[in-house]
């Protein structure tokens, strides 16, 4: 992709990921989800999981998985409301891009 992709963004793409089930998911899989739509590695995403963690939108629990511990990211309910607030600024911003795409802004 040629557009940077800022940290707001990829908050936003990784709690929608996390949102997507209940009982949370561990960080390879959501790196695999992430990939999905941009180029990312596991040594940026981890970060911003600690960040989210660390700004009370994501909760972490360990499960053991195959003889092995297991990290899990759940969204805590001010993780829904950030992720309810990004998606709403999404939308806005993403219709404004494309009306600029597609013949700019018009005055209203």
């Amino acid at each position: 992709m040629v557009f940077n992709t800022g940290s707001t963004l990829l908050d936003a793409i990784v709690l929608a990921v996390v949102s997507r089930t209940k009982e949370g998911t561990y960080g390879y899989s959501i790196t695999q989800e992430v990939r999905s739509v941009l180029e990312i590695s596991e040594s940026t995403l981890y970060p911003v999981l600690r960040r989210l963690q660390k700004d009370a939108c994501l909760e972490v629990y360990d499960e053991q998985h195959g003889g092995r511990n297991r990290r899990y990211y759940r969204l805590t309910d001010k993780g829904k409301t950030v992720l309810t607030e990004y998606k709403r600024e999404w939308i806005s911003y993403s219709e404004k891009i494309t009306m600029m795409f597609e013949g700019g802004l018009k005055d209203d």
